[in-house]
């Protein structure tokens, strides 16, 4: 039997305390099971944000996707993962990554290093969470996501992640900001096989989840589209309604597509952005009554 399907909602913009709870209660209310926030300049700083989101909420989890070990020394975030543990009554989800936007480093006057240092420091980050949270006797195991594309990404990811991250998307060659560019279906497909391939050996499969960047229930959807397809020029739009990241159609055929990236690429747990919050609701709330 396929795993049943987890859903997720990224809240990218910082608020004030009412409006953040209010934001929290809705996603719950829409029925999301994890409540995430990344870990952008910028953007929500992550654990106090995750804290205030468990005060108002009761039965999501709460996660990072993800936070960069860049900007993170091994012994203090094992600080903030275990008092965000134990103040959010267990609930916390860990989602680590390696980085990716050059522009951010630099302004935290931090160094960002190549692709393979940066996995390296994630290894290590991964293997020092795990001993310090052990010493301090952190009885429970946070379950730990790790998003990433490349090989030795993967295999880190084959060895030690409860759950594996796609993006379905790259950074642009050269981009210090952090642009990206969609993947199509064969080069997520790609990615999910290498993945398997590295994880053949695990006792207990991880969770996929893939993020979505675009969710539209329309019967328009070159409309929809327009503003993907202005950044993306290449795309033409038959391309941009097959990417695994975008949803983009009427309710029934955005349905047959989520079932179709479950069956095709064994994506369970799928997260939105924060615009795309209430327009996946009603997406969730058909799988959810085909399935009961």
């Amino acid at each position: 039997m396929p795993r049943p399907f987890r859903f997720g909602v990224n809240l990218l913009t910082p608020a004030p305390a009412a409006e953040w709870r209010d934001r929290c209660r809705r996603a719950e209310e829409l029925g999301y099971d994890v409540i995430l926030v990344p870990d952008h300049l910028g953007m929500v700083a992550p654990f106090p944000a995750l804290v205030a989101a468990a005060g108002a909420t009761e039965r999501p989890r709460l996660g990072t996707l993800v936070l960069n070990a860049g900007f993170w020394n091994p012994a203090l975030l094992a600080r903030e993962v275990a008092t965000t543990d134990a103040l959010t009554g267990g609930r916390l989800e860990l989602g680590l990554g390696t980085g990716y936007v050059r522009a951010e480093h630099d302004a935290a006057g931090l160094p960002f290093g190549s692709a393979r240092e940066r996995v390296d420091h994630l290894r290590l980050t991964v293997g020092e969470l795990d001993r310090l949270l052990a010493a301090a006797g952190h009885g429970r195991r946070v379950p730990l996501l790790l998003g990433g594309n490349g090989d030795r990404m993967l295999r880190l990811a084959a060895e030690r992640a409860d759950v594996v991250g796609f993006t379905g998307a790259r950074l642009v060659p050269g981009s210090t900001t952090g642009k990206l560019e969609p993947v199509g279906a064969e080069g997520v497909a790609d990615r999910v096989a290498r993945y398997r391939e590295l994880a053949a050996g695990r006792a207990q499969p991880a969770e996929l989840n893939l993020l979505i960047q675009l969710v539209a229930v329309t019967d328009d959807p070159e409309t929809a589209l327009g503003p993907l397809l202005e950044r993306q020029p290449r795309l033409t739009l038959d391309q941009a309604l097959d990417l695994p990241v975008v949803l983009a159609g009427p309710l029934d055929d955005l349905v047959a597509r989520v079932r179709a990236l479950r069956a095709r690429f064994g994506f369970t747990y799928l997260t939105v952005l924060e615009p795309c919050m209430e327009a996946f609701a009603p997406v969730m709330e058909r799988l959810r009554e085909e399935s009961a």
